[in-house]
């Protein structure tokens, strides 16, 4: 069996415990998990030059350490010069051991590279507790050597968790150590 990872680590020993306290789970089996994490990008330049393809499942695949199926479109779309079955997009399926490298990696080395760091935002929960996070650059990624990307793109970043409400998922990722940015209250003038 291969060695538990830090976040696995942390789920089982602290993560476990807060959430069966929090929201009063009786069995473990109850706490909620993440079940895997999809990263994807799309290349809408991909319909005029090929390669792009290729350099974003490069990238994708260099920051997540898994290759990367390419998406096609399903249907065609004139305006667009898009034709059924091109490829427009890349992503990876994350889970188990490298589901939690990755986000050890995006918590502790990425996410605090961005500029201007305020916290990820906390509207990406979709009502059945997922929760999907935009990164703008892909160069907060320390795996990404700067000078041979040739097109600052961004990503989407979703984590699919066992969680039956935005509020459970929430505490799920928070007690991960997922910072998200903190609710202000207007100061009366």
């Amino acid at each position: 069996m291969a060695t538990e990872t830090r976040q696995q680590k942390k789920y089982k020993e602290q993560v476990i415990p807060a959430l069966m306290a929090q929201f009063g789970y009786t069995s473990i089996m109850q706490v909620p998990k993440i079940e895997k994490i999809v990263v994807s990008r799309g290349v809408g330049d991909a319909v005029n030059d090929k390669k792009q393809i290729d350099y974003a499942a490069e990238e994708i695949g260099t920051i997540t350490g898994q290759k990367p199926v390419v998406t096609k479109s399903k249907k065609a779309i004139s305006n667009f010069k898009l034709r059924e079955d091109m490829p427009i997009g890349v992503k990876v399926t994350l889970r188990s051991n490298t589901m939690f490298e990755f986000l050890d990696r995006l918590i502790n080395v990425s996410l605090p590279r961005v500029r201007d760091f305020k916290g990820v935002p906390n509207k990406g929960f979709d009502g059945r507790g997922n929760y999907t996070l935009g990164v703008k650059e892909q160069i907060i990624f320390p795996e990404i050597d700067v000078d041979k990307v040739n097109k600052i793109t961004g990503m989407d970043i979703t984590f699919v968790t066992t969680a039956q409400t935005d509020e459970e998922a929430l505490a799920l990722l928070v007690a991960f150590g997922m910072p998200f940015q903190k609710k202000t209250v207007a100061q009366p003038a």
